[in-house]
């Protein structure tokens, strides 16, 4: 499940809500993303994505951490701050500086029997807004998730089910894959 609409918190922002199963128990899935250098993996080649933060990164509320990446062959650094942290259970990280207005990621993780329900829940703005967003930001927000959902699907061995887009990852434990 991948749906787009108007952020209800924020005149003129956007809310992206994308909902992923993985086959496999939330205290594997949440380590995986705990890992700040996956974030690596679960993001399209072409953003020529790079976490800057030396690791290893221990993952806790306050915690920066730093990135380097390309939007349309301009260079870009992004600097999230971790805001709330509670290990197998979700996570926040928001943008204090990069390409966009705001951006607040909100990651929660529900055990569903034996599987992980990964729901991502980002509330973000951009610069000039509907003009910008309609023909950049939203097909690049449909490829990034889309290409999120096959990554996690490859890492975790095809025990993934999730968002319906139209339009080398690490493993949990840190080694390639």
């Amino acid at each position: 499940m991948l749906r787009f609409s108007n952020d209800p918190e924020r005149a003129g922002g956007y809310l992206l809500e994308a909902e992923c199963l993985v086959s496999r128990p939330i205290g594997e899935v949440f380590a995986y993303f705990a890992d700040a250098l996956n974030l690596e993996t679960l993001t399209p080649p072409l953003l020529r994505f790079k976490v800057l933060t030396p690791g290893p990164i221990s993952m806790r509320r306050g915690l920066l951490i730093d990135y380097r990446l390309r939007l349309h062959g301009l260079p870009f650094r992004w600097r999230s701050e971790i805001t709330q942290w509670e290990p197998e259970r979700m996570f926040v990280d928001e943008q204090r500086r990069g390409p966009y207005r705001y951006w607040i990621h909100l990651h929660t993780f529900e055990s569903v029997g034996d599987a992980t329900r990964v729901v991502d829940r980002v509330r973000y703005g951009v610069p000039l807004g509907w003009l910008v967003h309609q023909p950049l930001v939203l097909p690049d927000l449909r490829k990034i998730f889309a290409y999120r959902h096959k990554a996690l699907t490859r890492v975790f061995q095809g025990g993934a089910t999730g968002p319906s887009v139209t339009g080398g990852p690490r493993s949990a434990t840190g080694g390639e894959v």
